[in-house]
């Protein structure tokens, strides 16, 4: 499960890479751009709960102990 979550965290961070290539700083909010922020924003979000779910997963273990 471990493995899993770094991957997809991976994954994710590719995914901002990527969309921030289609990022226009001068029109952020129109055409491709658009798409691009929502792909970084969603890819952002997706990081941010793996590294909760680590950290949980982390307490669980030592609570458990």
């Amino acid at each position: 499960m471990k493995a899993l979550i770094y991957i997809l965290i991976v994954l994710a961070l590719g995914l901002i890479i990527y969309n921030a290539t289609f990022l226009d700083l001068e029109n952020a909010f129109s055409g491709d751009s658009k798409t691009a922020l929502i792909g970084i924003l969603a890819s952002s979000i997706v990081v941010v709960l793996m590294v909760i779910l680590l950290m949980s997963r982390a307490i669980a273990k030592k609570s458990g102990e």
